[in-house]
């Protein structure tokens, strides 16, 4: 895609987003600084970000850039693979699943170690700036510190702290600038001359830190898992002072008597050549020439112009004016105490978003934009078995369409290394990417059949691409992405084979995303044909390519062959004997009955073949499903289930596990299983932290509120008893490219608004009963 055509594509999303009121103020707040990097406040422009302690004589300040990774292209394509697949699908129509994975273990994965290599390469974090106070005006032993306050305001993307030291008090604010593209932390003091302190820069491997003039640097070199010259990378600091002194030291900046101090960090990375030493040298000079208050209004104005299209209010409780993790504990036990925080949650969702992508750039990875450390896990990367599609979720509905331009064009740098791995694997046209990527555009299996060999992350992704059409109805955006889908469409024609048993087409070999399953010899193993998954992707996905075909008036001829082959694939879902939707073509026994992935409802979400008014019958077997796998597991699992709770209408179950994503978490232990919750930050707890979990219960709240997916729009059809008292909306989205508003009073409508660019004939659902009405004109 062209700039242009980004730009293009942007001015028509904000066309159609008008900016909402001022709503009320939307903040985290602590009276304390943060004792572990999970209470952070975390700050980004989508390119840039920072996560500062607000620590009193010493803090620490981490900072990243989207783009920093270690790792370099590779091709671990095994080219003699796809001689076995004949005898992999063989073994498998036998029955002899635990044959076939051992085939697949080794020839059907990927070359070399795959994720766990260095030239896989890790999403990493850029380093530490850090204050030392430890020599300010503070006495010796414990500091005597009153009046303590640190905050996130999301509205304006500043993050303050503030306290009284020895009768002086001091104030900082940050924010990453979404005007001038650097960083920015004021310090202040309401006496003069009381700023004294030391700034150093740091990273745990492969930098050095130096000054020029008075300019502190800190530069590096990543690993590229090849002769270790990888990405280069670059940060810089300077700083404008009211009062005193600033002196170089070889690796420090010293001030002294200072009443005013403001930092400005630039930095970037070699990431596509990007020319990042001119550049941050550029932006630097840029923003220090500007008045500090100039730069943090313009700042706001353009994070505003983003973040203010959507309002929302639940009410007050009785808790909004505690700390946040005093909100956090008291919502776990009486949410009906503060019903603001669950809109709070849902701006913080929005907040992110905005904050850790943009239009031209990278998409949110496992961690979104904020990493800690060098070793980020599951190196921070794509995961393509739901988490990488989770981040962009609640995208469209809440008004950020443009955000997932970034997605678009990394899928797009798939295609090509995708039809290469097609072809050495399946022998088959098209495009494929399995499992896990990386910004080095990987697409071969992973090293393991148990997890590797999934066939759904490239048919997976183009259901993220598709929906952004669905809300935009942009036809210029549809023609862009059609290559793309048509591409991974000839892909599932090509390999789709006949089951004997049922004379379905279906994929093989596959798994089910992670799981596996017991054989009828007590034997386990994960390699199948025809999970339910891939039946269900690819029925969305040859619809979908059937319908933009006619829509762009392209192939009838591979339209017809599409429409064809539809009539063999498997229905959206089996119901097995228990009930239940069946995970794979065989109604197999789980080894893991409450297993976090529920990759077999992907056709009730994000799809919409399974819907309560369409499939009845497989609802409610979905339903089943829901009710064996429980209710625990990670967030981004916890926040799943409360979307497919919310696609089947039942409001107070899917209101129970957006209660239990926000439960506070403490512990950084990754943990596969049980676990769920928030950070006192109210960053996603895996844990550790990761942050679909987040995007995932934003999404969900809006699911509960407003659905457009079953032909018509839909208001509160998921609406729980905790939130029927009252309810005010402006801004959220709907397919069909409409912007919805509307308000409640005890579990009613009471009124609403819903608009497009022209006059357009919908259907709406209100209160229960389906109308036609005519859209107002934006």
């Amino acid at each position: 895609m062209t700039k242009k055509m980004l730009t293009v594509f942007c001015l028509a999303y904000l066309s159609i987003s008008p900016v909402i009121a001022q709503q009320k103020p939307l903040k985290l707040w602590f009276d304390q600084p943060a004792k572990m990097w999970e209470e952070t406040l975390p700050l980004g422009n989508g390119r840039l970000g920072m996560t500062p302690d607000g620590g009193i004589l010493k803090e620490k300040i981490v900072l990243n850039d989207i783009t920093l990774w270690s790792g370099s292209p590779q091709d671990a394509n095994n080219y003699e693979a796809y001689k076995s697949l004949p005898q992999i699908r063989k073994l498998i129509q036998e029955g002899k699943n635990e044959e076939a994975q051992a085939l697949v273990n080794r020839d059907f994965v990927c070359k070399g170690p795959g994720s766990g290599g260095a030239q896989w390469g890790k999403y990493q974090t850029m380093g530490a700036l850090e204050i030392d106070f430890t020599y300010n005006n503070a006495g010796s032993g414990q500091p005597d510190v009153k009046q303590y306050y640190r905050e996130l305001s999301l509205d304006k993307a500043l993050a303050t702290s503030s306290f009284m030291l020895n009768g002086v008090q001091f104030k900082r604010e940050y924010f990453t600038s979404f005007d001038d593209d650097v960083s920015i932390v004021k310090l202040s003091a309401n006496k003069p001359g009381q700023l004294n302190c030391r700034i150093t820069m740091n990273r745990p491997e492969r930098y050095a830190v130096k000054t020029e003039g008075q300019e502190l640097q800190m530069s590096g070199q990543l690993d590229n898992g090849t002769d270790g010259k990888g990405m280069q990378y670059l940060a810089r600091v300077n700083a404008k002072l009211k009062g005193g002194t600033i002196r170089a030291e070889s690796d420090a900046l010293v001030i002294k008597g200072a009443t005013e101090v403001i930092f400005y960090i630039s930095a970037g990375t070699s990431f596509k050549n990007f020319p990042f030493k001119e550049k941050t040298k550029q932006f630097l000079a840029s923003a220090i020439k500007k008045p500090y208050e100039l730069e943090k209004s313009k700042h706001i104005s353009n994070f505003s112009k983003l973040f203010k299209r959507v309002s929302i209010d639940l009410g007050e409780g009785t808790s909004s004016g505690l700390t946040t993790i005093k909100r956090l504990e008291g919502f776990y036990q009486n949410y009906s105490s503060d019903p603001a925080l669950a809109s709070l949650f849902f701006q913080f969702g929005r907040y992110l978003s905005i904050s850790s992508t943009r239009v031209g750039l990278l998409p949110p990875n496992l961690q979104g934009l904020w990493a800690k450390e060098i070793n980020t896990p599951w190196n921070g990367d794509y995961h393509l078995d739901v988490n990488v599609q989770m981040n962009h979720w609640p995208l469209e509905v809440a008004n950020l369409s443009e955000l997932n331009l970034p997605l678009f064009e990394l899928v797009r740098g798939l295609v090509k290394p995708g039809e290469r791995t097609a072809k050495t694997y399946y022998h088959a046209d098209g495009w494929i990417a399995h499992v896990i990527t990386n910004v080095w555009g990987f697409t071969e299996p992973g090293e393991s059949a148990s997890w590797g060999a999934s066939n759904a992350g490239s048919g997976w992704l183009c259901n993220n691409l598709w929906d952004h059409y669905a809300f935009s109805n942009d036809i210029a955006y549809l023609k862009s992405i059609y290559p793309i889908l048509k591409g991974s469409a000839e892909f599932y024609k090509s390999v789709l084979t006949k089951d004997p048993k049922t004379g379905w087409l279906v994929t093989s070999p596959s798994v089910s995303p992670e799981n596996t399953f017991y054989l009828p010899n007590g034997k386990t193993a994960s390699i199948c044909m025809g999970p339910t998954i891939d039946n269900q992707i690819v029925r969305e996905l040859f619809g979908n390519v059937i319908t933009a075909s006619k829509r762009l008036n392209v192939d009838p001829e591979f339209r017809r062959e599409l429409e064809e082959k539809l009539q063999s694939v498997p229905p959206p879902g089996v119901v097995g004997k228990d009930g239940r939707i069946q995970e794979w073509l065989e109604d197999y026994k789980e080894t893991e009955p409450q297993h976090r992935h529920i990759s077999h409802l992907y056709g009730l979400y994000p799809a919409s073949l399974i819907t309560p008014s369409s499939t009845p019958a497989l609802a409610e077997a979905a339903k089943k499903t829901l009710e064996v796998r429980g209710d625990d597991g990670p967030s981004w699992s916890i926040a799943y289930k409360l979307l497919f709770w919310a696609r089947l209408h039942d409001g107070n179950r899917a209101f129970k596990l957006f209660r239990e994503i926000l439960k506070p978490k403490f512990g950084t232990d990754i943990n596969y299983g049980a676990g769920g919750g928030v950070y006192p930050n109210m960053l996603s707890a895996g844990p550790p932290f990761q942050i679909d979990g987040n995007f995932g219960a934003a999404a969900g709240f809006a699911e509960m509120l407003l659905q457009s997916h079953d032909g018509y729009i839909e208001l509160l059809p998921a609406l729980p008893d905790a939130w029927k008292k009252q309810g005010d909306i402006k801004g959220l989205k709907a397919r069909g490219n409409f912007i919805v508003d509307f308000n409640w009073k005890d579990g009613k409508v009471v009124s609403y608004k819903i608009s497009s660019l022209k006059p357009e004939k919908i259907r709406v659902k209100l209160n229960g009963k389906i109308q036609e009405i005519l859209t107002s004109v934006l």
